[in-house]
């Protein structure tokens, strides 16, 4: 029987696979890792949806490179796959677009109007509409960081269109991940910009999760009659949901401990009063979490009820098996194949994982055919 590509996503979702497309580390100190990650459960009620089972890998945390889909890429950071194969790449540093796929890397359009010389900012997430006519982007301007809207014809990128602007910027702490729910909204991560306290002010788009339609208003049902949907948030730069439409997050931390979190409407994620565990009234601790030695978690994707995190510091990917609202121990993937520093991770449609190397970025040490998009199957 030959699969058709919708098989092939319908069986992935059922399975758990969340095709959204989420400082050193970028911003985390700098000794060798000393500390095992640990786990804690907090409640959270879980949605559900009855779904076939599909066939999973026996072990869904063990992960091999089986080929490199592209590589001499400068700072590859979002991805988004299109029906048609392969995928468009976002180079954070060259405000360039590039499509991906059948050994081919085509450049489809430079952004315009992109601060590249911006440390940590540059052009980051991006996501396709549902019918893929056109992309919207996060990046750093002169001025803010914004969100875009560009036409797509299958061939080039049109000029960006704003959709929101006015967000703080910095040298880091810029967020940038954006990725379009099972609900048709876009959600869209943020930094404190370095300005702690904008992160628990709700008024304020800095340290935060915002919900939006997707011309980037705010949507029916935010907590807070704006587009903010979680707060307290340090620097979010990975974003996914699970098969039950479960949102997490992958969060930088400052001196002690990066974090894995389920997003809860108006959660409040305690930064900059606590980072980890926490059992303060009226916080959300994380589900996850590693020593910033450890991990510097950037992208995460999840397929197979696993999520799979990007370390930068931890120059690895971090497998964090999912159980409804729970998290168990997460376990180092990886660590021994000299990636360097590990971005991000997607879901791909045909079951694998793309990872993407960092070390183009001015912190890490690149080999002649930096960065790269490797192909990873699972179990």
């Amino acid at each position: 029987m030959t699969l058709t590509r919708r098989d092939v996503l319908v069986a992935l979702a059922a399975a758990g696979v969340g095709l959204a497309t989420g400082c050193s580390g970028d911003d985390s100190p700098d000794p060798d890792p000393t500390t095992e990650p640990t786990t804690e459960p907090t409640a959270s009620p879980p949605t559900t949806r009855p779904a076939p089972t599909p066939t999973t890998p026996d072990d869904p945390t063990r992960l091999r490179i089986d080929d490199v889909v592209a590589d001499g890429l400068t700072v590859p950071w979002g991805i988004a796959f299109l029906g048609a194969g392969g995928a468009l790449v976002t180079e954070r540093d060259t405000a360039r677009v590039v499509r991906v796929g059948d050994g081919r890397t085509q450049t489809v359009g430079e952004v315009p109007g992109v601060d590249t010389d911006s440390g940590e900012g540059g052009l980051m997430g991006l996501v396709l509409t549902p019918d893929e006519d056109a992309v919207l982007a996060f990046l750093t301007s002169a001025d803010d960081n914004r969100l875009v809207r560009m036409s797509y014809d299958g061939r080039r990128l049109g000029r960006p269109e704003v959709l929101l602007d006015g967000i703080p910027r910095a040298l880091n702490h810029n967020g940038g991940r954006l990725v379009i729910g099972p609900d048709g909204l876009l959600y869209a991560s943020t930094g404190d910009a370095g300005e702690r306290d904008r992160a628990q002010d709700v008024d304020s788009p800095s340290g935060k999760i915002l919900r939006m339609t997707l011309d980037g208003k705010a949507a029916d049902g935010n907590p807070f009659r704006n587009r903010v949907w979680s707060y307290g948030h340090r620097n979010v730069e990975g974003l996914a949901f699970d098969a039950d439409g479960r949102l997490w997050a992958a969060e930088f931390g400052d001196q002690a401990t990066d974090e894995l979190n389920l997003i809860e409407r108006g959660g409040n994620y305690g930064w900059p009063q606590t980072e980890g565990p926490t059992d303060e009234r009226g916080l959300v601790g994380p589900k996850a979490w590693w020593s910033t030695d450890d991990a510097s978690p950037a992208g995460v994707g999840i397929a197979y009820g696993t999520a799979y995190v990007g370390a930068l510091r931890g120059e690895c990917v971090w497998a964090v098996p999912l159980s409804g609202t729970d998290a168990g121990r997460p376990r180092r993937r990886l660590a021994g194949e000299d990636l360097g520093r590990v971005r991000n991770v997607v879901p791909a449609p045909d079951g694998t994982l793309w990872v993407t190397t960092s070390n183009t970025d001015g912190r890490g040490d690149p080999a002649d055919d930096d960065d790269r998009i490797l192909r990873v199957t699972v179990g």
